[in-house]
């Protein structure tokens, strides 16, 4: 198991996490493949996939070192703990559950519960939480990452829902760490064209980085 500032520092490095909502544990394993093949650092496989545990015990052991498999859509520190004594190397939320956070910290390793207010975000900080899902994303845009930051600047914000191959750069550009991509990454698994998710996996990370040059050399 990697290291809690290793796993961090993977994620912000390549600045693309992929959520896995697949119909079943054979799609959820594909999908992993596929985006390993097109550069992503971490896959969150989230507990509507049926057999979730399994998938992330299998997939852990499958790509140990390859890439980071975490557990999605954890709503409570007990499924968290499962998450975690089956390879999980990283813990997302929809929502800020403290008692997850705790649970999280107490075992050193990385959580990102949803926020979606100022406050929210505080208050996930003071808790210990990592880095902050910012979601639904989509309800407001990239601009709800810029006015958080703009009183907030020590906050890391991954946004997640409505992150797409269009508008990946606003979000980095906006200040981003790293971006949480879902349906606009996965969605032609249901066609069994995985292909396609190698593709815009390589398309995602590489306008993450040509933003984040533009962020740089802009002094933004």
């Amino acid at each position: 198991m990697s290291n809690k500032w290793e796993v961090l520092g993977r994620i912000k490095e390549s600045g693309l996490v992929v959520v896995v909502r697949a119909n079943d544990p054979d799609e959820a394993k594909k999908i992993t493949e596929a985006c390993l093949k097109g550069g992503a650092a971490a896959i969150e496989i989230t507990y509507t996939v049926p057999g979730a545990t399994q998938v992330i015990e299998e997939l852990a052991k499958e790509y140990q070192n390859e890439i980071i498999i975490g557990a999605g859509t954890i709503l409570d520190p007990e499924t968290a703990r499962i998450a975690l004594l089956s390879g999980a190397e990283y813990v997302v939320s929809p929502y800020l559950n403290e008692e997850t956070i705790k649970l999280c910290n107490r075992y050193q390793v990385p959580c990102m519960p949803g926020v979606m207010t100022v406050e929210g975000v505080v208050k996930a900080m003071e808790l210990g939480a990592d880095i902050l899902k910012v979601f639904p994303g989509e309800a407001f845009g990239p601009n709800i990452i810029k006015a958080i930051k703009g009183p907030l600047p020590q906050s890391s914000l991954m946004p997640t829902g409505g992150v797409s191959l269009d508008n990946v750069g606003k979000w980095i550009k906006a200040g981003a760490v790293a971006v949480g991509a879902g349906g606009s990454l996965t969605a032609s698994a249901k066609t069994g064209d995985y292909k396609t998710i190698s593709s815009l996996a390589e398309q995602f990370v590489q306008k993450i980085k040509e933003a984040r040059l533009e962020k740089a050399f802009s002094g933004s």
